[in-house]
């Protein structure tokens, strides 16, 4: 795991001559009459917006699961948000660590209270055990969200079927899961393919010799055959209709990653792997971007590419386009520190970023309650509009690796809200995430659909915490967010869920760019509606590139809907969630120690 932090000197026993010492005692005294106008200027500013009311009642809504075990377990612990029994309310997977995973069917009421029921499986209970992570993806096809799980001995796919119910697929897809410590995802549909490329970042070699020192384990780039090209067997999956894996790539070297994303830097429509990797464990080891073209072995950027070697303790990384000028922008989250990369464009065409966390008050590096001395530990990484002002809030999921002495034992997890001047402003207290928990994962999903982002957190040895999304602070109640607009995209033959398609929504003068990808996080996946806060704009415009690189025309849409755009259709369709769904049954409220469970009443 991470190590000891480094230390700094603190001048504190440096002497000076006895004649300057008189002098210096009176420039020092001035000095110290100014340093409260110092730190009036220079301390943060409240928020200026409305910071939302997120309310904890995981135990109300039914949600009683926990992530732990061993030290294989410190790292990873996410889950999966995805609609798996066609009522496009988002469901839950939640990794168990040591322990069994969990799949939980949301019986929410839109715009209600939140409420899920745990759902039995038919599976094999070790196929369920030794799961670090999970992300949703329709792997063949059919329409229907089937499941990644990252495990420690062995990756698993698991095919969904109706009614939340799944049946592994490794055997009739020829997936090879491996026997590695597997700690990262992400997955991309190539060109002419029918089914997605699935990647896979691994930890530490536990079978190494001298591990964990030094044995970080290669990554794994998984490419699927292609009926017609040879390369697919006589009567094997890709004749047949269904998924046929080729044997896995290595990325060599390894890292030991904790988080990975397909993400098209550069916007040359085809999208280049980030990984984010542990430095602790390899000498030398840093941040990797890899190039993967179509038909060709993947190889990594190097500096003679205008690759910057950055070696943190990297644990997890966000997309966003926080300044909106159609680049994507990353946060990443480490021990100690958060990266905030913008795309220098001064350099054409090269992976070379400039770091903006600082500037934009974004670094999380420390505690914003208790702990303040200590550093934090950051693991999942998440951009959304939790306001629905139009401008992109980062939240980090902090927890304490185990026991570390050195850095912080009470770690909140961070709400940076995002101002329209580019600058983020830490309110987790005020909204209500500041629980001494040990957060790993995390889910920003809607979970009743109503227009407001809501938060789930998997916590390493203590139950998982559910946020719900009441709305702003006003006096002593709560008012209505922004206006918002979700979108699906669809489109027929292969990548039906449009993987990596982009949205430019246009209100005004303004373009908010979205982009649906796989990946990322830490150990946690989301598919389903697309988010977006409109502010106060009542309308906007909505254009799509689709995966080719092909745009649509714009579609005009109102705000405060569900909106379904399918490839090549006139026009836009709502969609609204069903007012007769069945009340969820009142919860047996269970106290949890140091958060807040009671019901909380319908706005």
């Amino acid at each position: 795991m991470p190590g000891r932090a480094e230390g700094c000197a603190t001048g504190a026993d440096v002497g000076l001559p006895a004649k300057l010492a008189r002098p210096f005692l009176h420039i020092l005294a001035s000095l110290l009459l100014t340093i409260p106008a110092l730190a009036e200027d220079t301390a943060p500013k409240p928020f200026a917006g409305d910071i939302p009311i997120l309310h904890e009642e995981a135990a109300a809504a039914g949600i009683d699961h926990s992530y732990g075990g061993p030290w294989e377990f410190f790292v990873g612990g996410g889950g999966a948000a995805f609609d798996c029994n066609d009522d496009r309310f988002p469901d839950v997977f939640l990794a168990g660590g040591k322990g069994e995973g969990a799949f939980y069917a949301n019986r929410s009421r839109a715009g209600g209270r939140l409420s899920f029921e745990k759902v039995p499986q038919d599976l094999d209970p070790k196929d369920l055990q030794n799961v670090t992570g999970a992300y949703p993806l329709d792997i063949d096809q059919d329409g229907r969200q089937d499941l990644v799980l990252s495990r420690v001995g062995g990756n698993i796919l698991l095919k969904g079927l109706p009614e939340c119910r799944f049946e592994k697929a490794n055997f009739p897809w020829n997936f090879d899961g491996g026997r590695a410590w597997t700690t990262a995802f992400s997955a991309i549909f190539e060109p002419g393919a029918t089914y997605p490329t699935l990647a896979f970042g691994n930890y530490v070699d536990r079978a190494a010799p001298g591990s964990p020192w030094g044995t970080c384990a290669d990554n794994v780039l998984i490419r699927p055959k292609k009926a017609g090209d040879g390369s697919e067997t006589k009567g094997g999956a890709a004749e047949a209709g269904r998924p046929d894996y080729s044997e896995p790539f290595a990325l060599s070297p390894g890292y030991c990653a904790l988080s990975m994303l397909f993400t098209d830097w550069n916007r040359s429509g085809e999208p280049s792997l980030r990984i984010t990797n542990d430095r602790q464990y390899y000498r030398g080891g840093e941040e990797q971007l890899w190039r993967v073209e179509p038909g060709r072995a993947p190889r990594p950027y190097r500096k003679a590419d205008g690759w910057q070697h950055l070696s943190i303790w990297g644990m997890g990384i966000a997309e966003g386009d926080v300044d909106n000028d159609g680049y994507p922008d990353y946060a990443l989250t480490s021990m100690g520190d958060t990266k905030l990369q913008f795309l220098d464009r001064e350099f054409e065409d090269a992976p070379t970023y400039r770091d903006e966390a600082y500037q934009r008050g974004a670094t999380a590096h420390r505690p914003y309650v208790h702990d303040a001395g200590k550093p934090s530990t950051g693991w999942h990484a998440g951009f959304a509009d939790f306001n629905n002002d139009t401008a992109l809030d980062l939240f980090i999921a902090k927890g304490n690796v185990e026991a570390m002495p050195d850095f912080a034992a009470y770690d909140p997890d961070n709400l940076l809200m995002g101002g329209f001047d580019g600058n983020f402003t830490e309110v987790g207290e005020e909204a209500g995430i500041a629980l001494p928990t040990k957060g790993r994962g995390a889910l920003i999903a809607d979970f009743n659909l109503d227009g407001a982002a809501d938060l789930l957190v998997v916590n390493r040895g203590q139950k998982a915490s559910l946020f719900r999304n009441l709305g702003g602070k006003a006096g002593f109640g709560t008012r209505p967010l922004g206006n918002f607009v979700k979108v699906k995209l669809a489109q027929t033959g292969a990548n039906r869920d449009a993987i990596g398609a982009k949205l430019a929504v246009k209100i005004g003068a303004k373009t908010l760019n979205r982009t649906i990808r796989v990946g990322g996080g830490h150990a946690s996946g989301i598919s389903g509606f697309v988010h977006v806060g409109l502010g106060t704009a009542e309308r906007a415009e909505i254009r799509v590139q689709w995966p080719d690189g092909e745009w649509s025309h714009p579609y005009r849409v109102f705000a405060d809907n569900f909106v379904l755009i399918d490839r090549g259709a006139d026009a836009a369709r709502y969609w609204y969630p069903d007012a007769d769904r069945p009340e969820p049954p009142e919860p047996a409220v269970t106290a949890r120690s140091g958060a807040s469970a009671e019901t909380v009443a319908d706005p």
